[in-house]
């Protein structure tokens, strides 16, 4: 008689998805769905840090929204302080152990250098887990974004770097080769889906973004930065501006209380959150993003969308030629808005994105960036012995 096919006992890889703030969660979204759809692969999502701030929109109001489940939620309140953003990091460092243990997580995936981020890879490190970190290699001062970048890269198993420089960084850093997997920003993924499905032509709107986000504790400092930024905005004939309120950082209160007191025409809009969809329509239509996001630097790309990077928060972040970087001053920033703003023919850029996947090879012809990530996540390289890790030199 033949035999019976012996039924696989395998279970699927768990990745467990730390997420912080709403930039994040709308740059991983396609990785995350990939991931959900791998047949080897199980999803899991913790969600802390802004998400949970009602003065942020609550975000995690979008996830549920979106028909996404949330395995487990830690909490994280916002720091007034750099203290009290180090008292909230070890705290969340323990609570995030505690609930990647209850859950049985096999890979713990973080993105960029928040401080969610850094707490999740050093509790996913310390506990056993094989931690996962996409956008790692790159640079940018941020207020600790540099520090907690490279100290993710030193405790992540894998690595998916978006450039080549960045790839190369983490090489230098003393890790295996074997491990970096550069694969490009996954935040492409909806941008090209958002190219392909828009109009042909640009809407005539006349629209400037505002996204400033703080560098500095002292709120007395950001709400004078945020104030020429205002200004120098203002004085351009935008038909409408939007403004969307920062993240949650130390500082944040006085980039606050600066858009409050300054909404006094009707062409200007302050929002505390938009979602992805939303936030990529108006990247698309903007003429113009002033402030110092990495959305400027990474996704504004794509659309050809002029960038004015003000201060020194992406100061070493490998940029496109739509990003203008200048100090905090009124005068610098409204000399750029005018050569931007060319008369009311706003100036456009290619859409080249220095962001993008490289070529794929065979085995990854076809898939997005979010596809590759899921593909390496899935492979066999995780097995015994991912998590001993030796520097290279």
């Amino acid at each position: 008689m033949p035999r019976k096919a012996a039924r696989s006992t395998r279970r699927r890889r768990r990745v467990c998805f730390v997420t912080g703030t709403r930039a994040e969660f709308g740059l991983m979204r396609t990785t995350l769905e990939a991931i959900r759809a791998h047949p080897k692969l199980e999803l899991q999502l913790i969600v802390t840090g802004m998400h949970l701030d009602a003065t942020r929109g609550s975000t995690i109001r979008q996830i549920y929204d979106e028909g996404w489940t949330v395995d487990r939620v830690v909490p994280w309140p916002a720091p007034k302080s750099e203290a009290d953003n180090a008292w909230w990091t070890g705290v969340g460092m323990g609570c995030l152990g505690r609930a990647i243990a209850k859950l049985k997580s096999d890979v713990v995936l973080v993105v960029g250098d928040r401080v969610e981020a850094f707490a999740a890879a050093a509790a996913g490190h310390l506990a056993g887990k094989v931690v996962a970190h996409v956008h790692g290699g790159d640079r940018a001062l941020g207020q600790v974004d540099d520090s907690l970048r490279h100290a993710i890269t030193k405790l992540a198993h894998v690595h998916f770097p978006a450039t080549a420089h960045s790839a190369t960084r983490i090489r230098r850093l003393g890790e295996d080769p074997s491990r970096i997997h550069r694969v490009g920003t996954p935040g492409l993924d909806d941008v090209i889906a958002h190219l392909r499905s828009a109009a042909a032509s640009r809407r005539k709107q006349k629209l400037a973004v505002i996204l400033l986000h703080p560098i500095d504790a002292d709120t007395r400092a950001e709400y004078e930065w945020a104030r020429r930024v205002f200004r120098a905005v203002e004085s351009i004939p935008f038909e409408r501006v939007v403004v969307i309120s920062p993240n949650n950082d130390p500082g944040a209160d006085g980039i606050d209380r600066c858009w409050i007191d300054q909404m006094h025409q009707s062409r200007f809009e302050l929002v505390p959150n938009l979602d992805r969809a939303e936030f990529l329509g108006l990247l698309h239509d903007a003429a113009v993003l002033v402030g110092n996001s990495s959305s400027g630097i990474i996704e504004a790309a794509s659309f050809g969308t002029p960038v004015i990077d003000v201060g020194p928060r992406q100061h070493g972040r490998e940029r496109s030629d739509n990003v203008t970087n200048v100090p905090y001053s009124e005068a610098a920033i409204r000399t750029e808005l005018k050569r931007i703003w060319n008369g009311g023919r706003p100036r456009r850029y290619s859409g080249r994105n220095v962001y993008a996947a490289p070529p794929s090879d065979n085995s990854r012809k076809g898939l997005t960036t979010g596809q590759r990530i899921a593909t390496v996540l899935a492979g066999p390289r995780l097995g015994a012995g991912t998590t001993r890790k030796l520097i290279t030199y």
